[in-house]
């Protein structure tokens, strides 16, 4: 299947979080269309820490679980969501932002084993 694949790590710009300031509201909230949700940093939306292979689906394409091969990146898993991937668009987790960028956005062939 051919997707449009973006790098993201933890950061704020890839996740959409703010750190609050000043001990004022949570430590971490969210940003963009949940502002002000209080948000945990490197956990999916099926509850596991984010690490090398997490990949972010439109669960309605790939569930939860899902693993997939990607050209230069390897084998992943589908274990999180994301309110702009809809489709056939993935993202691929990265442990910082200087390789998410390096990786930047690609259209692949994936090979998808359910």
């Amino acid at each position: 299947m051919t997707f449009v694949v973006t790098g993201y790590c933890n950061c704020g710009a890839c996740c959409s979080w703010e750190r609050s300031w000043f001990g004022l509201g949570p430590p971490v909230y969210a940003a963009g269309p949940n502002k002000g949700k209080r948000k945990q940093v490197g956990i999916t939306a099926s509850g596991e820490r984010t690490r090398r292979g997490t990949v972010a689906a439109d669960t309605a394409v790939l569930p939860f679980g899902t693993i997939i091969q990607v050209p230069g990146y390897g084998y992943g898993k589908v274990m999180d969501r994301g309110g702009a991937i809809k489709g056939n668009r993935l993202d691929l987790w990265f442990s910082s932002h200087d390789e998410a960028l390096k990786w930047g956005r690609q259209t692949v062939q994936v090979k998808v084993w359910r």
